[in-house]
């Protein structure tokens, strides 16, 4: 019996068919705490380094003062800030508030803005 009903859809398929800003946002929330999973091990060799002597301290200070452990740092604090704002925006919909498609785009938006402020805020404090 042949049925005219699609198959499976895979991940790469609806990534490419349904590029709105709502579903993108959630599915790099997702990938974003994995990120910070992995950049967490970074962020503790450094506090190691920190915490166990002065020498320590200064080895760790001079190295964040490069452009790669610095710009490393950055990139791993705005993963934190966006994973941080859509989990508010997610706990939100959890009390259905924002939970009408106009109100989620928005609020992806607004995600995104908040995340590029914070990204710029934490930049000039750092660099």
């Amino acid at each position: 019996m042949k049925t005219d009903r699609p198959g499976s859809v895979g991940l790469w398929d609806t990534i490419r068919f349904n590029l709105s800003l709502v579903p993108m946002v959630s599915i790099t929330h997702r990938v974003s705490g994995m990120l910070l999973f992995a950049g967490v091990a970074f962020a503790l060799s450094l506090l190691d380094m920190a915490m166990t002597s002065e020498a320590g301290f200064d080895e760790a200070k001079s190295l964040l003062q490069q452009a790669l452990p610095k710009g490393l740092m950055l990139l791993l604090l705005a993963t934190l800030m966006f994973h941080v704002f859509v989990g508010l925006k997610h706990l939100l919909l959890d009390l259905h508030i924002g939970d009408t498609v106009t109100a989620s785009r928005l609020g992806s938006r607004l995600v995104l803005l908040l995340t590029a402020v914070s990204v710029v805020i934490l930049y000039l404090r750092l660099w």
